[in-house]
């Protein structure tokens, strides 16, 4: 069984700019839950209580925010000066780790509903020093993702990075989750800008090692860029993510899902899939289209939001579509309750 896990934090997520600049991405919600929240207790719940994050961009966010939660984990952090790379991230992280212990590493930005306990029964069986979780996706999406081809005894025969469709030799993708052998770290040098996909899994080929695959059933998607944030939400309202079911109501062609302290007046409309966060106010006649709503949000009497997000902190005194709107006001000056 797996005891020890680490959570990859400290990227900065461009593609997601405009929310990653409010929030950092593992901290980005997903129907009113930090995605990282939903790893986590995916991770204890396959009896996992120890778990090491490397952190970045907005560091002291993250770290705050586990040292004042309730799970019940042991959670550790490191901190990067400057980004080492997925493989110099967890090579910073070596201690955390006895000689000869496997352990899992995770995506911050990934959702899945992955069984850890197949998984790793697959990684043990191959007598691999390194398992990579594969999910099979629409042909037509493989250009934006690791593409990976392996044998028919399981084993990585080849890897493509973001190949053309035309040129893609499989449709199974690299999901971000790693089963490795402490061995691993072999592989990592020291204090160096290392990646998994461009530096470690060419020289264990390299070497002969052996790079065990397993392909997963049931949900993945990364959070990467504002359509994969949007659907991933969606999906989780439509039950979609078995590690994840959150309460929500059917309402007029859809769902929605709210928050604590949410306040929602007379009149209020909700079409197609609408969340909203913790501490809001939604006034009287308005209309939510298709929307993500974060925390400490006021929408004023008849204003209608259509496919739209709304970050933390923000009054909505006019209509919006197609938007994503992140003027923060004091809640003082406009009399909001929080």
């Amino acid at each position: 069984m797996l005891k020890k896990a680490m959570i990859m934090a400290a990227g900065v997520g461009s593609r997601l700019e405009a929310l990653s600049n409010a929030l950092p991405k593992p901290l980005v919600p997903l129907v009113n839950t930090p995605a990282m929240d939903i790893i986590v207790r995916h991770l204890s719940s396959f009896g996992i209580k120890k778990i090491i994050a490397n952190t970045y961009y907005k560091s002291e966010e993250i770290q705050k925010h586990y040292k004042n939660s309730n799970f019940d984990v042991n959670f550790s952090f490191i901190k990067e000066e400057e980004l080492s790379g997925t493989a110099g991230g967890v090579g910073k992280c070596k201690f955390f780790f006895d000689k000869g212990e496997d352990f899992l590493v995770m995506s911050g930005d990934g959702l899945s509903d992955i069984d850890i306990f197949k998984a790793y029964d697959s990684h043990k069986k191959s007598e691999a020093i390194a398992t990579i979780v594969l999910k099979e996706i629409n042909p037509k999406d493989v250009s934006i993702y690791g593409v990976v081809v392996p044998g028919k005894n399981g084993q990585v025969e080849s890897f493509q990075e973001k190949p053309k469709l035309y040129e893609a030799k499989s449709n199974l993708v690299n999901t971000g989750i790693y089963i490795f052998s402490y061995e691993i770290f072999n592989y990592i040098p020291e204090n160096t800008f290392y990646d998994f996909a461009k530096n470690v899994f060419p020289a264990l080929l390299e070497s002969g090692e052996k790079i065990n695959t397993y392909i997963m059933d049931g949900y993945w998607t990364d959070i990467g860029s504002l359509e994969q944030y949007k659907k991933a939400n969606s999906d989780i309202l439509n039950h979609k993510v078995k590690s994840f079911l959150p309460e929500a109501q059917r309402t007029m062609g859809g769902l929605i899902c709210t928050g604590k302290n949410t306040i929602i007046k007379e009149g209020a409309e909700f079409t197609e899939n609408c969340i909203i966060g913790n501490n809001c106010i939604i006034g009287r006649n308005v209309k939510i289209i298709n929307s993500i709503l974060w925390n400490n949000i006021n929408v004023q009497d008849n204003v209608t939001i259509k496919n739209s997000i709304i970050l933390n902190n923000v009054s909505v005194k006019n209509s919006i579509e197609n938007k994503i709107e992140t003027e923060t006001i004091s809640f003082e000056k406009e009399n909001i309750p929080v």
